[in-house]
């Protein structure tokens, strides 16, 4: 396996063999294994810290639903459309009903951010803008396959979520449960999101050359998330933050 791919000489025969494939690529390769995120987790990092990967992350989390909104233009299947649609109801919610988004900014507004600096997106890294985007573009440019392939990172999130819940509200002061209601509420969604994703990958992907297609476009989206923590690192844990990006107060 490369840094872009499953690497030469491997042949899935089978969609048993694309799911365990797709399952190392997660053991190996999802960002929870991230340096950023055992600091996180363990308490190491300051509220400052805290503060920059919230409002990065945010980017990202706004941005799912114009993803989505992507892969449902790709699919001229009515069945699929409608499946995937929760998936933007989950994070714009709908009237009367709070969702991801909302979730999110409860967060970054409970770390002491203030909202409509958060929805600007004026501070975050260049390399969380540069990262989501691509992501945008890959699902619009790829496969409809490969589109949904990308977004199997969910088979890891539960493990991560639970992690994150009870590190952070343990070691941090500055966090309570109400705004962690973001990552309890995606333990269920994100299996259910998932389960879909997987079940539709292998029965559709049916030869060699796609099933490798499909794990190609997982190991991008684990690119898409580890880069984002590696900009997270260098500008907030090395100290390099780049000109006109978030500075901590304090800092």
């Amino acid at each position: 396996m490369t840094a872009l791919s499953i690497g030469k000489g491997i042949t899935l025969n089978s969609a048993e063999e694309l799911e365990a494939a797709l399952r190392h690529i997660g053991a190996t390769r999802y960002h929870s294994l991230h340096p950023f995120h055992r600091l996180l987790h363990g308490g190491k990092l300051n509220k400052g810290q805290v503060q920059a990967w919230a409002l990065n992350r945010y980017y990202y989390q706004s941005t799912i639903p114009l993803k989505d909104a992507m892969v449902i233009s790709r699919f001229r299947d009515r069945a699929t459309r409608i499946e995937w649609r929760h998936r933007i109801e989950d994070h714009d919610g709908d009237v009367g009903t709070e969702g991801g988004i909302e979730r999110w900014l409860k967060l970054t507004e409970g770390l002491g951010l203030d909202s409509a600096y958060v929805e600007s997106t004026e501070g975050i890294l260049p390399a969380t803008r540069f990262a989501v985007e691509a992501y945008v573009h890959f699902c619009r440019d790829k496969t409809p396959l490969e589109a949904i392939a990308s977004s199997l990172t969910e088979l890891f999130a539960p493990n991560l979520h639970e992690e994150r819940i009870s590190g952070m509200l343990q070691h941090y002061d500055f966090v309570n449960p109400d705004i962690m209601s973001y990552f309890s509420r995606r333990l269920t969604q994100a299996p259910r999101d998932a389960g879909f994703a997987l079940d539709y990958v292998k029965a559709n992907a049916k030869t060699p050359a796609e099933r490798e297609a499909v794990c190609n476009a997982l190991i991008f989206k684990t690119n898409v998330l580890w880069v984002q923590l590696d900009a997270l690192y260098h500008a907030y844990v090395d100290g390099h933050i780049p000109p006109g990006a978030f500075v901590p107060k304090g800092d």
